[in-house]
């Protein structure tokens, strides 16, 4: 029977030693631990921000898109002239219904003519003579420009007068 108790009872440490040995080795797990866990964390915000970028870069590409169509009603409303009344106004409307549509997403027109050329929302593909603008001002836009929130969307094609 003595044998059998020897066995159930563990055997004796080195005392003081182990217990610093043993609290060492949990502290160095701990510290793993809390490493994976940040290295986790960072990877999620990495992917959650990828995740966004990619979403952004997406819907910058439908609006884009979708402002080739906007440029289309604008030069069909040019040529309305001639057309029927309900014609030019469901034109109109659908027109406005558009501009709706990209304002809810932060989309709106840049404001061009009479405006000093600033190069960072205006595209110059050439130069006017102009008496109704100064110098160094916009004199006519050939294709509207956008922004999307803070950022230029497309820059507004313009004729600087000279």
């Amino acid at each position: 029977m003595e044998a059998t108790d020897q066995n159930k009872n563990p055997p004796a440490s080195d005392g003081p030693a182990e217990i610093e040995r043993l609290k060492d080795e949990a502290r160095h797990e701990h510290d793993m631990y809390l490493r994976a866990l940040a290295d986790f964390e960072n990877y999620r915000r990495r992917v959650e921000r990828e995740r966004s970028r990619a979403a952004r870069s997406d819907k910058r590409e439908i609006i884009l898109s979708l402002l080739d169509v906007m440029d289309g009603f604008e030069r069909a409303l040019t040529h309305m002239n001639d057309a029927p009344r309900s014609v030019a106004q469901g034109l109109q409307a659908l027109h406005r219904q558009l501009l709706g549509v990209l304002e809810t997403q932060g989309v709106t027109p840049l404001k061009s003519l009479g405006e000093t050329f600033n190069p960072e929302v205006h595209d110059a593909i050439g130069s006017v003579e102009s008496e109704e603008v100064e110098s160094g001002a916009v004199a006519e836009e050939l294709q509207r420009g956008y922004r999307w929130g803070d950022d230029v969307l497309r820059p507004a094609r313009v004729r600087v007068a000279s």
